[in-house]
């Protein structure tokens, strides 16, 4: 028999077999099955047609199987097994899981978020195994779908629906000096700011064109340096005076590892919105959703209570 035939077939019958088999009576199959005593006895007739064979023999009130009845009940117990492990709910038990899951994150996620997530990540569910991959801000419904990315850590740029989304909170901009710079322990002006060199940590959410937006109304700085790469740009901070303009949290970080010192932005920018994004094929899956879960509330505590955007 083919497959196909196969799905033609009313599978559901063997089930019914199995319990004729174990109860012995049409009566007793009927109360196991909630079905009327008529409805089973239809149940049997149409079993007997299916299989080709008389399956019981009545003695008394009792139903006796044929051979060819015992022999299905015996091969049938292997596959309904199978099918009631298959569709009983289980916990998901994050110790026991050995998943590989694909994180697509922008730089900033990767060196500044990421870091703090992982060790709790490892902690709860030590045998999973993770990937982490640039994120594809304009191809990002693409890469969580058809090129299999389970979810991203980033913000919205473009069109995200129809992916689901968690806020995750925002991310301002910071300035970040070292100990011998002129203001390093001064609040820093904007005329300061105007008149320093600089480096950008150029992320790949565009922090970059987010301060050249807001400061294009001022006379151009001097940018020395642009690159995604902190350790880059903390090279240079042996030139007193230089500012380095990155993300908030990157900025906390390298702080305190090289005794720097962290100054807010002297003018205002647009907050960068982090969201933690999915494609709808990773809803239902419990491993995916303890993920999301776990990612999200520790994100969110770095971050602060995110703005619902």
């Amino acid at each position: 028999m083919e497959l196909e035939e196969i799905y033609r077939q009313d599978l559901s019958l063997l089930i019914a077999l199995q319990i004729l088999v174990e109860e012995r009576s049409v009566t007793k199959a009927a109360k196991r099955l909630h079905l009327s005593q008529s409805a089973t006895s239809r149940i049997l007739s149409r079993l007997r047609a299916m299989l080709n064979d008389p399956l019981f023999s009545r003695i008394g009130q009792q139903l006796v199987p044929t051979q060819y009845a015992l022999d299905c009940y015996k091969q049938l117990q292997g596959p309904t097994g199978d099918l009631l492990t298959l569709l009983t709910p289980k916990a998901f038990v994050p110790l026991a899981c050995e998943q590989k899951f694909t994180i697509a994150a922008t730089d900033f996620a990767i060196q500044a978020l990421l870091p703090f997530i992982l060790p709790t990540l490892y902690q709860q569910a030590p045998n999973i195994r993770l990937e982490i991959i640039p994120v594809q801000h304009h191809a990002l419904q693409a890469q969580l779908s058809l090129q299999g990315a389970d979810m991203a850590i980033c913000r919205a740029i473009g069109q995200t629906a129809p992916l689901a989304q968690t806020p995750l909170g925002r991310v301002g901009v910071s300035c970040l000096l070292s100990s011998q710079h002129p203001k390093a322990a001064e609040a820093l002006s904007l005329e300061d700011y105007l008149h320093s060199p600089h480096a950008t940590i150029a992320i790949s959410d565009g922090v970059k064109a987010i301060v050249d937006a807001a400061i294009d109304q001022f006379p151009p700085r001097k940018e020395l340096l642009r690159t995604p790469n902190l350790d880059s740009a903390l090279a240079l901070l042996k030139l007193d005076s230089l500012i380095i303009t990155l993300p908030e949290g990157m900025a906390e970080l390298a702080a305190a590892r090289h005794r720097l010192h962290v100054k807010p932005l002297p003018f205002e920018i647009a907050p960068l919105h982090y969201s933690l994004f999915w494609h709808s094929r990773c809803e239902l899956d419990k491993a995916q959703r303890w993920l999301r879960e776990t990612i999200a509330t520790s994100i969110q505590s770095l971050l602060g209570a995110p703005d619902t955007y």
